[in-house]
């Protein structure tokens, strides 16, 4: 489970969200495991029950105005239903009044005490968007992304099948690479894979015989993009006589990465067969199977219907 301390948090992305720290310095080695947010109202009239004590805890215009409508010993006494348990931090959200209590308190426990300039609805969209990759599934998987007429082909097969030399080919011919080799793949919360390269990695190439290349400086900045939405696997393999390849395509075969479904195409690999041409082919198919266009079902429709036809005639 990814884990983000306090002090990451507001050095990566306290400039984005307008934190600053008021109190608890000494708690910035605590950690946050999601970007879902938790607004202690309930917790502070001392219902517990349902509190979710691992998020960051908001205390917006509400909570804070009930505080300050409480006496000192009432909002001593409410508090302190917070700073009991093992919470990451509060963040005090809008520009109103600070309590004094909330600061005594963050020192005493070491919680740390945030304050964000943004109201308290525009400070949850903010900590979504920017936390929501930090937190999502992640993998890395050994094959070639590329971006092949929009779509997002992601080639795998085994070690020295050819996975990069198509890649490159596909990248001569116009397409983009996205990354080689070693693949980052996100989950992204619409159930959307997105892949990209590593920062040490991104816009080379590792090609047998030749070495490493650039690709970005080869082919200009056309060649190559940041990220990509994966959108097909297409699985190469070594071709076998025993083996009974697709010939017809009617039944979809599919993969699943991280819990996504995913389109699976697999080519037989042989020597002479022009796999780029084949793999932009699958990238248009997919195309037009977007726009419900299936043409082995389109086809295998047309059969049945020219049969029909003939058994209603009686031709044979």
């Amino acid at each position: 489970m990814t884990e983000l301390p306090i002090r990451k948090l507001i050095k990566n992305f306290g400039h984005l969200l307008g934190l600053r720290t008021v109190a608890g310095q000494v708690g910035l080695e605590r950690v946050i495991n999601t970007s879902d947010t938790y607004r202690p109202g309930m917790a502070l009239m001392g219902f517990v029950e349902l509190f979710s004590v691992d998020q960051l805890q908001i205390l917006g215009n509400t909570e804070m105005e009930y505080l300050r409508n409480q006496s000192t010993s009432d909002r001593h006494r409410a508090l302190e239903i917070l700073y009991q348990f093992d919470i990451p931090c509060i963040v005090i959200t809008g520009r109103g009044r600070m309590i004094p209590e909330l600061k005594a308190l963050s020192e005493e426990y070491g919680v740390p005490l945030l304050r964000s300039e943004f109201e308290t609805a525009r400070f949850n969209h903010l900590v979504h968007f920017y936390l929501d990759d930090v937190f999502a599934p992640q993998l890395t998987l050994h094959g070639t992304l590329v971006d092949v007429h929009g779509i997002g082909l992601l080639f795998k097969g085994r070690s020295a099948i050819g996975k990069s030399e198509v890649g490159l080919d596909l990248v001569e011919r116009g397409h983009r690479l996205v990354a080689d080799d070693a693949v980052n793949v996100t989950r992204k919360s619409q159930g959307i894979l997105v892949g990209t390269s590593s920062e040490l990695l991104r816009d080379h190439m590792e090609i047998r015989g030749i070495g490493i290349m650039d690709i970005k400086k080869m082919f200009g900045v056309r060649g190559t993009r940041r990220q990509k939405r994966i959108e097909v696997v297409v699985q190469l393999v070594d071709w076998e006589d025993s083996m009974a390849y697709e010939r017809v395509g009617i039944e979809d075969k599919t993969v699943v990465v991280l819990g996504v479904e995913l389109p699976e195409v697999t080519i037989p690999l042989f020597p002479g067969k022009n796999i780029t041409v084949i793999i932009e082919a699958i990238a248009m198919d997919y195309l037009l199977r977007i726009e419900g266009h299936y043409a082995a079902r389109e086809l295998n429709k047309r059969l049945i219907e020219s049969m029909n036809k003939k058994d209603e005639t009686g031709i044979r």
